[in-house]
C-alpha cells in the first residue's frame, strides 16, 4: 500500500499556500481600486508598494473575472494628450463586494408596491435614510459650522456604513469663493441592487445630504444608475439654506433627482 511521506505533503501545501497569498494580494488591489479609483496601475503600485510587474498580473486577472475595468480619463487641467487608463470596479465587482438578500429585499418591495402603491416604497426609502440622518446628525453638528468639515465628517460615517466614501474640494485654485465645490464620491453601494430598482433610494439619501449639510447639493452621478462612483456636488461659498424637511415628511409627488455623470 502507497504511503504519503510527510516531505510529499509538504510539498503539495506550497502552491496551495502560494496560491491563498496570491488570493489575499489581489484582494487588497481589489480594495484599493473600491477606495481611490479611478486609479492607475502605477498609483496601486506606490500605495500598496508592489513592483508595477506584479500589479498588472494582478489587474489583469481582476480583469479577467470581469471584477474591474478601464475607465479612459482625460487631463482635468488641459484636457490635451491621450486619455490616461483608469481602474474602477465593474457592476459585477460591486456585486462580488457584498450585496447578499438585495435579491430578496427588492422582491419584498416589488410586492410592498404592488399591494400599497409606489408612495409605500417611497415611505420605506424616508424611513430608512430618516434613521440614518438621526445617527449622523450628532457627529456632523459636531465637526462645526464648516462645509468642508461637515462633509468629512459625513464622508466618515457613510464609510463606516460600508459606502466607501471621500471629499474632494474642487476649484481651490479660482479666484472667485463662489465657484468652490465639494464632490462627495461614494465607491461603493451596499444597496445598489434596491437603487437601481427603485431610484427614490439615491432621492432619500441625497435629501439626507443636504438636510445634514445645510446646504442645496446636487447628484452629478449613481452607481445605480451607471457611474463609476456616486458623485454629490457640494457648493461652497454660499449662505446655507437647504429647505428644513420633515425625516417623515409625505410628498404627493415624488421628483427625481438623478443626473447624467458628466465626463
Amino acid at each position: 500500500m502507497y504511503s504519503v511521506s510527510n516531505s510529499e505533503t509538504k510539498a503539495a501545501a506550497v502552491p496551495s499556500a502560494a496560491r491563498e497569498a496570491e488570493e489575499r494580494t489581489r484582494d487588497k488591489v481589489l480594495g484599493a481600486v473600491l477606495e481611490h479609483g479611478p486609479v492607475s496601475a502605477a498609483e496601486l503600485g506606490e500605495r500598496l508598494g508592489f513592483t508595477p510587474a506584479a500589479v498588472r498580473r494582478h489587474l489583469d486577472a481582476l480583469s479577467g473575472k470581469g471584477l474591474i475595468q478601464v475607465k479612459l480619463v482625460r487631463n482635468s487641467s488641459s484636457g490635451a494628450g491621450r486619455p490616461a487608463r483608469r481602474y474602477v470596479l465593474s457592476p459585477q465587482g460591486q456585486a462580488h463586494l457584498g450585496n447578499d438578500y438585495l435579491d430578496i429585499a427588492t422582491e419584498a418591495l416589488r410586492q410592498l408596491g404592488a399591494v400599497l402603491g409606489p408612495q409605500a416604497i417611497e415611505a420605506f426609502a424616508a424611513e430608512r435614510f430618516g434613521r440614518m440622518e438621526e445617527r449622523y446628525r450628532p457627529v456632523v453638528d459636531a465637526a462645526g459650522p464648516e462645509l468642508a468639515d461637515r462633509a468629512e465628517a459625513l464622508a466618515a460615517e457613510l464609510t463606516k456604513d460600508g459606502f466607501v466614501a471621500s471629499t474632494t474640494m474642487i476649484g481651490a485654485t479660482a479666484k472667485k469663493s463662489t465657484l468652490l465645490s465639494i464632490q462627495l464620491c461614494q465607491a461603493h453601494c451596499p444597496i445598489q441592487g434596491l437603487a437601481t430598482a427603485y431610484p427614490v433610494f439615491c432621492d432619500k439619501e441625497t435629501e439626507v445630504f443636504a438636510r445634514l449639510l445645510e446646504v442645496d447639493v446636487r447628484r452629478l452621478s449613481t452607481l445605480s444608475r451607471g457611474g463609476h462612483v456616486c458623485t454629490t456636488h457640494i457648493p461652497v461659498g454660499r449662505t446655507r439654506s437647504a429647505p428644513q424637511v420633515p425625516l417623515h415628511a409625505e410628498t404627493n409627488q415624488s421628483t427625481s433627482i438623478h443626473q447624467q455623470e458628466r465626463p
